[in-house]
């Protein structure tokens, strides 16, 4: 029995093949929002890495969000009004007042790495580089942008909706340079027999 004046928040249904977006928070309360929209029976993705935190005296260990500020969220954009009306979020990134989707590729990218279990940074936002694939590991399959640092070599994952990156170290031996498009497309012709080769002058 319902009592009088009792009101009932709409059913949301879970969507698991909806879009993800990235949503703006407030600071600091991104795992706050992470569990009002879980609890609200949306899928949300708040990726975390480890940090050691030292005072005077003492030493810990805490999670933090892998991109401060953003909490991802799977939806529909024409019932968003539950997730912008969630305490702590500030709006859904995109377009103008258009919410945009984040690239899939890329934030399975993120969840692949997340799952992995393998320690990852924030990082600065990378364009340009060597692009590779990891080809063993836990991470199998993943492209990213390849850095080195102190002789040790990073994998750079990118969410360019967000133009914030994260970096993992991984094994030199594990990758391998992707040709970029053009490369393979030149590549492919002179492997064609009518192929003939020129030069401008």
């Amino acid at each position: 029995m319902i009592e009088l004046g009792t009101e009932l928040e709409p059913e949301i249904p879970v969507e698991h093949d909806a879009p993800w977006f990235a949503l703006h928070v407030r600071s600091r309360c991104e795992k706050v929002v992470a569990a009002s929209l879980r609890s609200k029976g949306y899928e949300e993705f708040l990726p975390l890495y480890r940090s050691r935190n030292r005072w005077s005296d003492r030493v810990k260990d805490v999670d933090l969000p892998l991109f401060p500020g953003y909490v991802f969220c799977r939806l529909r954009p024409a019932t968003r009004l539950p997730v912008l009306t969630t305490p702590g979020v500030v709006s859904i990134i995109g377009s103008g007042k258009i919410p945009q989707p984040v690239e899939p590729e890329e934030l399975v990218a993120i969840q692949s790495l997340v799952k992995s279990g393998l320690p990852a940074v924030p990082w600065p936002f990378l364009k340009a580089g060597e692009h590779v694939r990891i080809e063993h590991g836990a991470l199998e399959g993943v492209e990213g942008i390849l850095t080195a640092v102190k002789k040790e070599f990073r994998v750079v994952l990118s969410v360019t909706l967000l133009q914030r990156s994260v970096a993992v170290e991984i094994d030199r031996s594990f990758i391998r340079p992707i040709l970029p498009r053009s490369a393979v497309h030149v590549r492919d012709q002179t492997k064609d027999p009518n192929y003939q080769h020129s030069t401008v002058r």
